[in-house]
């Protein structure tokens, strides 16, 4: 990729109007080879007089801030997985409750049946007798 040249024939000027075009002419620069995210830093890097005190200490502020909000989000992640998965092994052991009581249940409804049709059974032939 060419790079535009920054040498224009300047035509005389007084030395404030030369100052002016040069410090255009940075800032254009500036916006060419920086890209947009680092302009921020470049603004205040020029606020601070070029320290960059300011910007490494927001820096690490940031990181100690992501790194708790990481630590927190995966701990409530965390504690969110083990509630479903206890929610799920409780659910499992109460369905197979009820499905031990549904057998149960059937096998009391079919010995009913067997002796209701014993006594139908009895009453008949009793019936009959008479």
């Amino acid at each position: 990729m060419e790079r535009p040249s920054l040498e224009f024939n300047l035509p005389d000027t007084h030395e404030e109007g030369k100052l002016y075009v040069v410090d255009s002419l940075n800032n254009l620069n500036k916006l060419n080879v920086c890209p947009a995210e680092s302009q921020h830093s470049l603004a205040e890097e020029e606020n601070t007089g070029g320290t960059g005190e300011s910007m490494a200490g927001s820096n690490a502020g940031n990181q100690r801030l992501f790194f708790v909000t990481f630590v927190l989000t995966l701990t409530v992640s965390l504690a969110l997985v083990s509630f479903v998965i206890f929610l799920i092994f409780q659910t499992r052991h109460e369905v197979d409750q009820i499905s031990s009581r549904l057998l149960s249940e059937k096998k009391n409804i079919e010995e009913l049946k067997k002796l209701n049709n014993i006594i139908l059974k009895h009453l008949n032939q009793s019936r009959i007798k008479e």
